[in-house]
């Protein structure tokens, strides 16, 4: 894989070679955490949930019980990364997360499942790490662009684990199955990660005892790191807001229908395809104008393209909104993780990174719930109005408050 805003004859392959790795991995996992999300509700009766209440309850509960735990952990990974080494956080996240997964398969009550997922989320922050890896290897002036491949490698990947998990229990006659199929990947992702990614690492000097000391230190002495956390959160919080609404809002737009199922999920997906097109040349573009700049152009255009999906405009022009919005909102992350990189200092990278995953783990902790409770008050296409807003807010703030990242 190559690709032109990364050639220079002049630098080193061995970032190279670290960063195609990476994206490798990120699809990977991206495929072992997409597999397990559709059939969850599906899979509940055998742990015997079986009214139509309580399963929307408890698959609500496991969806947010992972980051919700995550918020809390990821910090202290981040940390231990920059202690450490990033290419072991990787390692962890990588084993810990197949282990977990393949143990839900042998779940027999939605007890044991509730305790498995947050397991998962204990040992989760798989992206902050992955982040934190290639920031650290990256040279400067590179950085947009390859943390732009780092985010499509995980948007192609939610694609594909979906559609994998439900063929894998069509053809096996199993939901259990897919677990360990998924839980399989995140081992073979381990080795990839441990085979071909070298890392030559230097502990960073550690001045204050505790993860969290060294959090409120970093947040408060300025340069801009706590307006951007605020972007993440809120960004990752619109975004997932509207999650657990297009499928119930394309059936209000089209009734009960055979195909019903499949056109909600090319809803769901289009995002995700134009991310896949928009992301690289993005994370591209901000090397060369700036990632502040790259922020405002993809808030704005996630919120111009979020405020009609509410509109009784009808099907097409739905799906067609659905994907101008990915065109943008897909390059929010990774715009924000590179200007954290050029606002930190190389080795307390980790534990910054570490805060920038609990900022995306509360958005979408609180962002599907948040999305729920508007739906059932105000009406489905509230959500959209509400989260177009939010988009725009968020706009506001990086315009006031967000500073542009030094040149490399």
């Amino acid at each position: 894989m190559n690709d032109p805003g990364l050639a220079d004859a002049g630098e080193s392959p061995v970032w190279r070679r670290t960063l195609w790795t990476m994206v490798a991995v990120q699809f990977v996992m991206s495929i072992a955490f997409g597999i397990v999300g559709p059939i969850m509700p599906l899979f509940l009766p055998e742990l015997g949930v079986t009214t139509a209440a309580a399963i929307n309850l408890w698959a609500g509960v496991l969806v947010s019980v992972t980051s919700f735990v995550a918020i809390f952990t990821a910090p202290v990974w981040g940390a231990l990364a920059d202690r450490y080494g990033r290419k072991l956080m990787v390692l962890r996240s990588c084993a810990g997360i197949g282990l977990f997964t393949a143990l839900m398969g042998v779940a027999h009550d939605p007890w044991q499942m509730l305790a498995l997922r947050a397991g998962m989320g204990a040992l989760a922050g798989f992206n902050s790490a992955a982040t934190v890896l290639v920031a650290s290897q990256v040279p400067e002036r590179r950085l947009g662009t390859a943390l732009g491949w780092l985010s499509t490698g995980q948007l192609v990947g939610s694609l594909v684990g979906p559609v994998i998990g439900g063929a894998l229990a069509d053809l096996s006659g199993s939901y259990r199955n897919p677990f360990f199929f998924a839980g399989a990947i995140c081992f073979l992702a381990f080795l990839g990660t441990l085979r071909f990614v070298p890392e030559h690492f230097v502990r960073a000097e550690v001045r204050t005892r505790t993860p969290l000391l060294q959090s409120i230190r970093l947040l408060t002495r300025g340069g801009g790191l706590l307006p951007v956390l605020v972007v993440m959160l809120m960004a990752q919080f619109a975004t997932m807001a509207v999650q657990p609404v297009v499928t119930l809002f394309v059936r209000e737009m089209l009734g009960d229908r055979p195909d019903l199922a499949t056109l909600a999920g090319i809803a769901v997906s289009v995002t995700g395809l134009a991310g896949v097109l928009a992301v690289p040349i993005l994370g591209r573009r901000g090397d060369t104008i700036g990632f502040r700049r790259v922020l405002l152009i993809s808030l704005a255009g996630a919120a111009l393209f979020t405020a009609p999906q509410g509109l009784p405009f009808g099907y097409a022009a739905f799906v067609g909104e659905r994907f101008g919005l990915g065109l943008f909102v897909g390059s929010i992350v990774p715009a924000a993780n590179a200007l954290v990189g050029r606002l930190t200092p190389v080795g307390q990278r980790g534990l910054v990174f570490g805060l920038t995953s609990s900022a995306y783990f509360l958005g979408n902790t609180l962002g599907p719930l948040t999305g729920g409770a508007i739906a059932a008050t105000a009406g489905i296409g509230w959500v959209f109005g509400v989260t177009a807003v939010l988009l725009a807010a968020n706009l506001v703030w990086v315009w006031l408050k967000v500073p542009e990242a030094p040149a490399p």
